[in-house]
């Protein structure tokens, strides 16, 4: 399965920088344009990637490989739900970065063999004043399949 072949799509907030990288499975990031009190950038990356797993066994997949990958990693805090009648799982971890406490909030789809993931990072200290953010570009995310109505990108 391709994941280019599916029309992802994303708002995301109108000032904040954006790319894309298509080698690395990212369809886009994106960082606002001034930094919080800590100096740690947050950041917003949705990515696809073909998977063959179910949407569980992918996810616990990938907090392994997290957990082997980052420094001090655990998760804080975890579900699993419908968001437009799509199942979702959700996960909040935390993590090291320097000498900075990162804290990710990620959601995950499987839409017809892919996965698609939106990750927002940011400070632990600076968190309280961009997870409502990242909770709203969450309930943006649309994946179509192929052959169905694509969905047009926004911003807010």
């Amino acid at each position: 399965m391709n994941p280019t072949n599916h029309d992802i799509s994303v708002a995301l907030p109108r000032r904040w920088a954006t790319r894309t990288d298509p080698e690395r499975d990212v369809v886009v990031a994106a960082r606002p344009p001034v930094l919080p009190p800590s100096g740690f950038p947050p950041e917003i990356v949705l990515r696809s990637v073909p998977v063959e797993a179910g949407l569980g066994a992918w996810r616990e997949d990938a907090m392994a490989a997290l957990d082997i990958q980052l420094d001090r990693f655990e998760v804080e805090d975890s579900d699993e739900f419908d968001l437009d009648g799509q199942p979702v799982v959700y996960r909040r971890f935390a993590h090291r970065v320097g000498g900075i406490d990162v804290i990710c909030d990620q959601w995950a789809w499987l839409v017809d063999g892919v996965g698609v993931t939106l990750t927002g990072s940011v400070a632990r200290e600076d968190y309280a004043a961009y997870c409502d953010v990242f909770e709203d570009v969450a309930t943006t995310v649309s994946v179509a399949v192929p052959g169905s109505a694509p969905h047009a990108a926004a911003r807010w």
